[in-house]
C-alpha cells in the first residue's frame, strides 16, 4: 500500500485541473449574477426614494401623442 498522499498520477492531475476550471467559471458566473442583482437592487432603492408624484406622472413617450396617419385606399 502506498502511503504518499501528495503524489498523484496524470489522470488525477487532469481531473483536479478540470474541477478547478469549472469552479472558477462558476465563481465568475456567480459574481456576474450577484453584481447584476446589486445593480437592480440599487435602482429599486433609488426608486423608493423618489416622491410619489413622480410615479404618477403621464407617460413621457412622445409617439403616443402623434396622430395616426390616414390610410387612403385608391379603388
Amino acid at each position: 500500500m502506498q502511503d504518499d498522499y501528495f503524489e498523484t498520477n496524470r489522470k488525477d492531475q487532469i481531473n483536479i485541473w478540470v474541477a478547478k476550471q469549472m469552479l472558477r467559471g462558476a465563481g465568475y458566473a456567480a459574481a456576474v449574477v450577484v453584481g447584476a442583482g446589486l445593480i437592480i437592487a440599487a435602482i429599486w432603492g433609488i426608486g423608493l426614494l423618489l416622491p410619489e408624484e413622480s410615479k404618477q406622472s403621464p407617460d413621457p413617450n412622445t409617439w403616443s401623442a402623434l396622430a395616426q396617419p390616414l390610410l387612403v385606399r385608391l379603388a
